[in-house]
């Protein structure tokens, strides 16, 4: 009866060893996401929201260990602007060719390549160390960034700000890296995204 009943246990702890340690997709929830994002020029500046559209966050032993976003680059809006003629007119700029391109590339994503915990994080701190691969325009560069990220409850979250050169990825409208005479019409190459990203099983 040993002899049976041992390859057996052996066989179920076979089984059951991969499952407890595999990935579970938590499905990213629009409705209750956010992305923000505020980007300046020499004499003004303007922040703003993006919408997601889809996504995951991977989790593993209850910790979130990778996962993909698309955002939708049509739903940009500048927050800032409150008249709708203006609002109008700066969101056309954004969505051509000398920004995003959105008609061509309506979406952007990132790929999370690796999360790693940082060690003696305080609670209400970021304590992780994000990889990713961002994909805005068709181009694709790797960035790193830090965040808050947790699991509980059936819950997946990660928040955080990043800071992404928008040169890397072609949009070189109105940067003095390129256009040196510019002068004061300079808009700088940096922008900043805050994103909330709530995803559940």
């Amino acid at each position: 009866m040993k002899k049976i009943l041992f390859p057996a246990l052996l066989a179920l702890a076979a089984l059951v060893a991969p499952a407890a340690n595999a990935q579970t997709a938590y499905k990213l929830q629009p409705q209750l996401s956010t992305l923000g994002w505020e980007g300046k020029a020499v004499t003004h500046g303007h922040n703003g929201t993006i919408q997601f559209t889809s996504g995951d966050l991977l989790v593993k032993n209850d910790m979130v260990v990778g996962g993909t976003t698309t955002v939708d680059m049509k739903t940009i809006k500048a927050t800032d602007i409150k008249e709708a003629e203006q609002q109008a007119k700066f969101v056309g700029h954004m969505s051509s060719d000398d920004f995003f391109g959105a008609d061509k590339f309506p979406t952007a994503t990132i790929k999370l390549v690796s999360v790693t915990p940082i060690k003696g994080a305080a609670a209400t701190a970021n304590n992780a160390t994000i990889v990713g691969d961002m994909t805005i325009k068709g181009v694709t560069n790797r960035i790193t960034f830090p965040a808050k990220v947790g699991v509980k409850g059936g819950v997946a979250a990660a928040t955080g700000k990043v800071t992404i050169d928008r040169t890397k990825f072609g949009l070189k409208y109105g940067s003095k890296s390129f256009f040196d005479s510019i002068g004061d019409k300079a808009i700088y190459d940096e922008f900043t995204l805050d994103f909330n990203v709530i995803a559940k099983m």
